[in-house]
């Protein structure tokens, strides 16, 4: 079997991972954006298809403004026992602040309201021993255990310190019982360019845990390969007793280290070997593996790991890929039978709070988008249009909009504390399509008009939306969006279509 990383391209961070029989479900962070916590569904590890969120309804979250890009929901762990699925994680900031649990019997259905829980730290993981105890693991300058009532969320018994791993920054926990022993997996190195996974192992749950021989057991550091920052790895059999793992890295664009991406899913081989475990190649995480054993599902010829989308916005509910910012505010977007209806708010897109704003995630280095807008400003300054946003203080934006009186189509671009409109067209036809070309130096924006005739607007560098320019945690979105810049719009804005069509690279 052979297959390419990343498997979840774009801003598919800090992975982890469960089997069902042949099924397997994987959970990502997501951050500030809503809903939270993506769930996917594969047969073979290497196909996935959301399924659907963790976090759907305001009753569950509250996603804080304030510090866009580094807090809200971190690191999540998905496990399943007893006909029960539970993803526990960390809001780090918000009213329901903390570590919670929440379950499913049907990870694509509802989920249930949070079980709060009373430990410190972040990236929390569950673990069920065979004698019926449960565990909670967390990271709160180290890594620690402590027995779990699994149905209240009350702490049974002491907290126990378990391993500080062998660098800095311990993170991201989980562990496993095979054959008898225990294996604690953990992050370390943060997670930029030193990011790697380390693994040690006892014969009892409370220690005192051994470290392998030859960790880091994955990491990428020093070497020649486009997978930068590879770790917070989650281990996972399948039905045949092979192992694997899955975990994040990105793919910086080019020397120095810039990604625009984000960090994405990668799935690495494994096997345990004289009691210890090797992954992937020589520890390191390649574009491409070639594996001897492949699982019962087929991997179909021509696979990618995205097609194309096109959304008219013509059903019953939004499509799995968009997110709001923050929790949705009523009456500021809305899908009706004539395309998706936005009502801007007075908040502007380099404001940090909830905005009439509507984003999937860029996968692919390369692709081209369009959006058919259909809009007539009536007072100044109120717009609607298609950004890549990377967060409040970093984005680039083709927009319609009324300025100095006049109807208008214009460039926009934010770096830090530098924001420029660089080109104003008149434009004064009822409808257009807003076009993006993305590559890997650029993002092009365009307009055609109802005429059929296409104009270039301008361009900007992607190196200046990456999260070494940004300081974030995610990666871009491709958005709509709508705004009256400091007073509410007086105008609807309705896109009647939306295609994001991948590019060879």
């Amino acid at each position: 079997m052979q297959y390419q990383n990343p498997i979840l391209s774009g801003f598919h961070p800090d992975p982890s991972i469960c089997r069902v029989g042949k099924d397997f479900y994987l959970v990502t962070s997501s951050f500030e954006y809503f809903p939270g916590i993506p769930i996917f569904h594969s047969r073979d590890l290497v196909h996935w298809e959301q399924i659907g969120h963790c976090l759907t309804r305001n009753s569950q979250v509250h996603l804080v403004t304030g510090a866009p890009n580094c807090l809200n929901i971190y690191a999540p762990t998905i496990r399943y026992h007893e006909g029960t699925f539970y993803v526990v994680v960390t809001n780090v900031t918000g009213d329901n602040h903390g570590n919670f649990i929440v379950t499913a019997t049907d990870p694509a259905g509802e989920w249930s309201e949070p079980i709060p829980l009373p430990f410190a730290g972040i990236d929390p993981s569950l673990f069920f021993d065979d004698d019926g105890k449960v565990y909670y693991l967390g990271t709160d300058g180290g890594i620690y255990l402590s027995q779990l009532d699994i149905a209240t969320g009350e702490a049974i018994g002491e907290t126990h310190a378990l391993w500080q791993g062998t660098a800095n920054n311990p993170e991201g926990p989980h562990l496993y019982k095979i054959n008898g022993m225990y294996y604690l997996l953990l992050a370390q190195g943060g997670t930029e360019l030193c990011h790697m996974a380390v693994l040690a192992r006892s014969k009892s749950i409370l220690g005192p845990y051994e470290p392998c021989p030859h960790n880091p057991i994955l990491t990428n550091i020093g070497k020649n390969l486009p997978i930068k920052a590879a770790g917070h790895a989650d281990l996972v059999d399948d039905a045949d007793g092979n192992w694997w793992a899955v975990c994040l890295g990105n793919r910086p664009l080019a020397y120095p280290f810039r990604h625009n991406l984000g960090r994405e899913t990668m799935l690495v081989p494994a096997r345990l070997e004289n009691g210890w475990f090797y992954l992937g190649e020589d520890r390191a995480v390649l574009p491409e593996f070639t594996v001897e054993h492949a699982l019962a599902e087929e991997i179909p010829a021509g696979y990618a790991a995205c097609s194309a989308v096109t959304d008219d916005f013509r059903g019953d509910s939004l499509q799995l890929m968009w997110n709001y910012i923050y929790n949705p505010v009523e009456g500021l977007i809305q899908q009706t039978a004539s395309g998706l209806q936005m009502h801007g708010n007075e908040v502007s897109l380099w404001e940090d709070a909830p905005k009439a704003w509507l984003g999937r995630r860029q996968e692919h280095f390369c692709c081209t988008v369009e959006a058919d807008l259909h809009f007539i400003p009536q007072q100044e300054g109120e717009e609607a249009g298609l950004t890549v946003y990377m967060n409040p203080a970093h984005h680039y934006e083709i927009a319609r909009t009324m300025r100095d009186g006049r109807d208008c189509v214009i460039l926009r671009r934010r770096i830090g504390g530098l924001c420029a409109v660089e080109q104003v067209l008149p434009y004064s036809d009822e409808t257009m399509t807003l076009r993006l070309e993305c590559d890997r130096d650029r993002y092009r924006f365009s307009f055609r008009t109802a005429d059929g005739t296409v104009q270039p607007v301008g361009s900007g560098e992607t190196q200046y939306l990456t999260t070494e320019a940004g300081g974030c945690f995610t990666g871009n979105y491709i958005a709509l969006y709508a705004s009256g810049n400091g007073k509410p719009m007086t105008t609807t804005a309705t896109f009647t279509r939306f295609s994001y069509q991948p590019e060879a690279e």
